[in-house]
Formats: structure tokens, C-alpha cells, sequence
């Protein structure tokens, strides 16, 4: 009987912690997309100094973590101007992709930008589940 019922709270202990991992993708309008686009925002206009409206092909949302990936554009709805910014070089190299992936963190009711990239040519958010302790299933590939 006590094998039973070890058994029982074991499985009912790998659900919770099951649940507590699902990821889901907050639909387009809601405050929550809103809020987490709207951080992310600000670091990315700052750096490339202008306006930006993000492109999300991934958004994936689990507990306090949120992972957001895709392209940028600006409101006109046309590619940033990068010349402009510290990506202008590697542009001319062709060593640059018109992309951003980043990883926010709500802390307090606010959510904050753990971590950015603009313009990988690879999967440049390999470390961040490892490097920020972020859900592994919340990025769309990792090793």
C-alpha cells in the first residue's frame, strides 16, 4: 500500500511539474504580447535608433519566462535601416540576418530583457536555457 500511494505522489509531483512548464503563445492584441513586445522595444529601438515593430514567428510564453524570435521591421513595414549601426559591417559581409531572439523574465509583475541578439547567422540563443536557467522547451531548438 505505501507503494501505491509513493507511486501516486510521485506521478502526481512529474505532472505539476509538467504543467508548470507549458508553453503557450499569447494571442496578437492581448496586454500580455503587448507587455512583452513593448520591453523588448525599448533596447532594440535605443541600439538601432529608430522605430521598430517586431515580426514574431516563435512566441512562446512558460511561467515567468518568454522566448520571442523572428524579424524587424519598421512601421512603414519595411526592413530597418542598418547602415547606420554597429551591424552595418557585418551587413556588407553578408554576415547578417535581418532576425532578433530574445529572452524575457518576469520579475515583480514586470517583465524584463534577460537577453537580445539582432542579426544571427546561427542559432545564437544555444546558451541562454543553460547560461539564465530558462525552461529548455521554451526555445525551439537546443541541443
Amino acid at each position: 500500500m505505501r507503494l501505491v500511494i509513493l507511486t501516486f505522489f510521485m506521478m502526481l509531483a512529474v505532472s505539476v511539474s509538467a504543467s508548470a512548464q507549458s508553453i503557450y503563445t499569447p494571442e496578437k492584441g492581448t496586454p500580455e504580447r503587448a507587455a512583452i513586445l513593448n520591453t523588448l522595444r525599448l533596447p532594440v529601438e535605443r541600439e538601432l535608433k529608430q522605430k521598430i515593430v517586431f515580426v514574431a514567428d516563435t512566441f512562446n510564453v512558460s511561467g515567468s519566462w518568454a522566448f520571442v524570435s523572428g524579424s524587424l521591421q519598421t512601421p512603414d513595414g519595411v526592413a530597418p535601416d542598418f547602415s547606420r549601426t554597429q551591424y552595418a559591417e557585418a551587413m556588407e559581409a553578408g554576415a547578417f540576418d535581418n532576425n532578433y531572439f530574445a529572452l524575457l523574465k518576469k520579475t515583480s509583475g514586470k517583465w524584463r530583457v534577460t537577453a537580445y541578439q539582432i542579426g544571427c547567422t546561427d542559432v545564437c540563443y544555444l546558451p541562454w536555457p543553460k547560461k539564465y536557467k530558462a525552461p529548455k522547451a521554451l526555445f525551439p531548438y537546443t541541443e
